[in-house]
């Protein structure tokens, strides 16, 4: 609840997080919500140290709230980094690494470029719910555009989509991938991971795709190529896809590099899946609750090429 649980302003945000040792304070309570547990050997005894680390009484192991985490060995005020997740969940488009770096007045536009990547790493759980009732499967070209050249033609990158549909044409919770190529067969095993079995999955006339009915759903196929509109075959996706391509113009102004571009796709995800919430600050909690659980990502390991999917 926003004012217990989360700030619910940015005045707030400031009240609440004056130090570092109220942003550790906090952190430890999203890190470990029923108490301390030891990195090493699972216990849950600890007392802290005069530097104010956690030392486990079992095991002697000292630790930090931040180690292992987007903040370990931060040499930045975590006050900072919370401002920072403030400005990036509060913007309902986000922000870019130089807003970003203007807004914090960071030295470089490195840092700001590092930590939106950071950030974005966490953006997405692992272990979240697959999508389930009906859900609209699709492949969209997102990228630049080349002068006589439709289609999977050009520098553009063939992006798996795949979006909850209600009986209202109401959109739920998606997900979203980058394909090794356009118009493979990896569109259905991209389709079994995300998806739940006996969900029903609308996809366009590919023949490949027929094989979903044999892997535990119930699918339906349009074939769009003689629709007279065809972004009304699968509104869904075409809708995602729109929105997607406006916000890389829009927001992070086209400096979107095919290596990184599966984390801003945690980014989009990120926020069309929360895009409901009342409370913006209810999204600062839950990236803050991911970034505990997510690995620190020096940045060399951010500047590597980008995986293709996840």
């Amino acid at each position: 609840m926003a004012g217990a649980d989360y700030p619910g302003t940015y005045q707030e945000l400031l009240a609440w997080f004056p130090d570092n040792r109220a942003c550790l304070e906090y952190l430890e309570r999203l890190r470990w919500p029923d108490g301390f547990v030891c990195p090493r050997c699972g216990a849950g005894a600890c007392w802290r140290t005069g530097k104010g680390l956690l030392m486990c009484a079992a095991c002697g192991r000292q630790t930090s709230v931040t180690a292992g985490t987007i903040f370990h060995r931060t040499r930045t005020p975590l006050a900072t980094w919370f401002a920072a997740i403030w400005f990036v969940t509060s913007q309902k488009n986000g922000v870019s690494a130089l807003g970003l770096q203007r807004v914090l007045g960071f030295g470089s536009y490195e840092t700001a470029w590092a930590w939106l990547h950071k950030l974005r790493r966490a953006m997405v759980r692992p272990d979240r719910d697959r999508l389930s009732g009906t859900v609209e499967v699709d492949e969209v070209m997102v990228g630049g555009v080349d002068v006589g050249t439709a289609g999977a033609g050009g520098d553009k990158v063939p992006v798996m989509v795949a979006v909850e549909r209600s009986e209202g044409q109401r959109l739920g919770r998606m997900r979203a991938q980058i394909a090794a190529a356009p118009g493979t067969l990896q569109l259905v095993t991209f389709a079994a991971g995300v998806v739940e079995p006996g969900s029903t999955i609308h996809t366009d006339g590919a023949r490949g795709l027929r094989r979903l009915a044999d892997m535990g759903y119930t699918h339906h196929d349009t074939t769009g190529y003689d629709a007279a509109d065809k972004s009304a075959v699968l509104p869904g996706v075409h809708l995602i896809a729109s929105l997607l391509k406006r916000w890389i113009a829009g927001t992070l102004h086209h400096r979107v590099s095919t290596e990184q571009l599966p984390y801003y796709l945690h980014e989009y995800i990120f926020r069309f899946n929360r895009r409901t919430a009342h409370k913006r600050g209810l999204l600062f909690y839950r990236l803050l609750q991911q970034a505990v659980a997510t690995d620190p990502h020096p940045l060399h390991d951010l500047q590597r090429l980008g995986d293709a999917g996840w």
